[in-house]
């Protein structure tokens, strides 16, 4: 097959959460498994970091590699979804996968899948598995894709399992609470494994000692590690200083990536280098992370999380699509100055889009709202109909691009345009 038919076949033949939601949900770890053994377990060759979380674990996965490249290590970096490219999944510093190793991944294990019928997903972390080992990378940072007990990446025994925090999403497959939520989260910690929590928060703190003392392992949480003072963002990056408990302090630091709510992140991903100190020489250094902070992006493509993609008017873009990750982008906008917002937004049909869109501004706000091209997005005149019962001002439009289109003719030179709602209708745009 050519590289585009690979792809054609695994989008089509296998069943994709992205695409059709919670049918493509395997709620197993068998057919990865299966996968792996096929293969020769290579995910047993990699020394791992394993980051889990409903919000930023995108962000902390992306700067943990960034600065392990900086200290001169060959790093793997798997996440997930992908905007544009499925390639943007499975990185060495930064590169993305060959299409020919897909190509050759898929040929050689097509007897499998056509018997075992995986996902999309399953399939996906054993490519990464291969691909990492056969490079013989010497660090591989792994993103879960959804929730952690159950999730794919979940046979690795990793150096660090790392969870950022728990809020609402993918409540349907979950659970309806955050105990419930935390419970699948927390399934990434195993026995002997040092965990790290990014977040304290009193209806989760428990459970996750309890799961760490059942595991006979250490729990430490970020803010007791690491303190983020003086942390100040624009559109160009961030500055901020360090300050670790008893240690190190790194004052003037600079950042690459944008929005007040990647101080979580940071602070998440800082203390989890200090948790790795240990394990990993010259990581945890002032120079490195000096040097590593300042090219988050170019180390690692990293994209979608409050990204500029021109001015006057403003035009950001920013992946937020449940509870947490909106009332994160509210307060970022809280923080600049504009004459009027202009919102294109779009969805998916699973999310709980109530909760979404009750926390959505009102006034001087116009909204655009689209659906993302794919079989799960939610139909723009459903969405408009629901927005208007919360007094949200706006109109539809077919696809994500139209309306960009009208709010760019729209909007004046000191208003901001702000694309989010789903990552799939950010994809649309970058």
């Amino acid at each position: 097959m050519t590289y585009q038919e690979t792809l054609d076949y695994i989008f089509e033949k296998l069943p994709m959460y992205q695409r059709i939601g919670a049918a493509a949900y395997k709620a197993d770890l068998n057919n990865t498994i299966a996968l792996c053994d096929a293969i020769g377990n290579p995910q047993a060759q990699l020394k791992c970091i394993h980051i889990a979380g409903t919000n930023g674990k995108g962000s902390v996965s992306h700067i943990l590699s960034a600065c392990l490249q900086s200290a001169g290590y060959k790093t793997g970096l798997y996440v997930s979804p992908h905007y544009r490219d499925f390639r943007e999944r499975i990185k060495i510093n930064g590169e993305y996968v060959g299409e020919d190793f897909i190509i050759d991944f898929i040929e050689d294990i097509k007897p499998l899948i056509e018997q075992i019928e995986p996902s999309f997903f399953e399939i996906t972390v054993a490519m990464a598995f291969a691909y990492f080992a056969k490079e013989k990378i010497d660090f591989a940072v792994i993103e879960t894709g959804l929730g952690g007990r159950l999730d794919s990446t979940n046979i690795i025994t990793p150096l660090l399992s790392v969870i950022t925090n728990i809020s609402y999403d993918h409540m349907n497959l979950l659970g309806d609470t955050l105990e419930k939520i935390a419970h699948e989260k927390a399934g990434i910690i195993k026995r002997g494994i040092p965990a790290l929590l990014g977040e304290k928060n009193d209806a989760y703190n428990f459970l996750f000692k309890e799961k760490s003392k059942k595991e006979e392992t250490s729990l430490v949480f970020a803010e007791d590690y690491i303190r983020i003072n003086n942390f100040k963002t624009s559109i160009e990056g961030s500055t901020f200083d360090m300050i670790e408990w008893n240690g190190l302090s790194i004052r003037d630091l600079q950042c690459d990536i944008s929005g007040s709510f990647q101080e979580k992140n940071i602070r998440t991903a800082l203390a989890s280098l200090k948790c790795l100190a240990s394990e990993i020489p010259y990581v945890y250094t002032e120079q490195n992370i000096r040097v590593a902070l300042q090219q988050i992006q170019k180390k690692t493509a990293f994209i979608g999380r409050w990204t500029q993609l021109q001015q006057n008017p403003l035009i950001v873009f920013d992946s937020a699509h449940n509870e947490a990750g909106l009332r994160e982008v509210l307060s970022q906008l809280e923080q600049l100055n504009y004459d009027q917002l202009h919102w294109v937004y779009g969805t998916v049909n699973d999310k709980e889009i109530d909760t979404n869109l009750q926390l959505l501004p009102s006034l001087n706000t116009l909204y655009y709202f689209c659906k993302p091209a794919i079989p799960r997005g939610l139909d723009e005149t459903v969405l408009l109909q629901k927005a208007s019962t919360y007094g949200l001002i706006g109109a539809k439009y077919n696809s994500v691009n139209e309306a960009l289109a009208h709010a760019k003719t729209t909007a004046n030179e000191n208003d901001i345009i702000l694309v989010s709602g789903s990552i799939f209708v950010v994809a649309e745009v970058i």
